[in-house]
């Protein structure tokens, strides 16, 4: 079975500065594997289905979260 854990990527031509929780998969070099589609609706700061690496920023709330900063490839 393959953990998943949440990961935050930016959601782009919202006005202000908006992230969106993921649920993704981790590859072995890691980084993290977006999904295959985002909502209609959103344009996410990274393709869906690319790879992704992560640093931990504040971004609201107490702790910092793993956000999605560059591509893997």
């Amino acid at each position: 079975m393959t953990e998943t854990q949440t990961i935050y990527v930016e959601l782009l031509n919202e006005g202000v500065t908006v992230y969106r929780p993921i649920e993704v998969t981790r590859d072995p070099d890691g980084s993290f594997r977006l999904p295959d589609s985002a909502p209609a609706d959103e344009e996410w700061a990274f393709d869906p289905g690319s790879c992704v690496f992560c640093e931990l920023q504040a971004i609201g709330g107490d702790e910092p979260q793993l956000v999605a900063t560059r591509s893997a490839s």
